[in-house]
């Protein structure tokens, strides 16, 4: 007798729910949280490893090529929203392509001999390691930092 009790309880709980979920659409306000909340994630993976070594900048690359498929794969339909949606895509894709290669620059610096040929092929890494790494912290930050503007004054206003 106690079990059906508790199936009736929780039969009309379960249908209400069903029909809450079935009638509800996003709003703007919900589609701006999730991508929000996907382009965060991706921004505290580059705060957390900032400095980092090769092995930990590589796994960084790829770790960032999964947050642009996420962000890629969000079922967006605010026409806005997929602008800023192709935006982030964008900006994350060619930060992990940076630092996939600034990767590699600093994996090749690893296996250079004592010498004058090891001296130099440590010298051109570096240098293409601060090249890559700065101009993708220069173009790619303005980047992110216009479209996250934008984004916060057009999720900011009222539907």
């Amino acid at each position: 007798m106690f079990l059906s009790h508790k199936y009736t309880v929780l039969a009309p709980v379960s249908l209400s729910i069903v029909l809450f979920i079935n009638s509800c659409t996003e709003n703007k306000v919900s589609q701006c949280q999730r991508l929000i909340r996907v382009v965060n994630a991706g921004t505290s993976l580059i705060d957390q490893n900032k400095g980092t070594q090769v092995i930990t900048s590589i796994q960084l690359s790829k770790d960032l090529e999964f947050v642009t498929k996420s962000i890629r794969e969000l079922n967006l339909t605010d026409p806005k929203l997929k602008e800023f949606q192709s935006g982030f895509v964008k900006i994350f894709q060619n930060l992990s392509q940076a630092i996939a290669k600034a990767g590699r620059a600093l994996g090749a610096t690893k296996t250079a001999q004592a010498s004058a040929s090891g001296r130099e092929k440590i010298q051109k890494a570096r240098a293409e390691i601060d090249s890559t790494l700065t101009a993708a912290a220069t173009t790619i930050g303005k980047q992110s930092d216009t479209l996250v503007n934008e984004m916060n004054k057009y999720c900011s206003q009222p539907e």
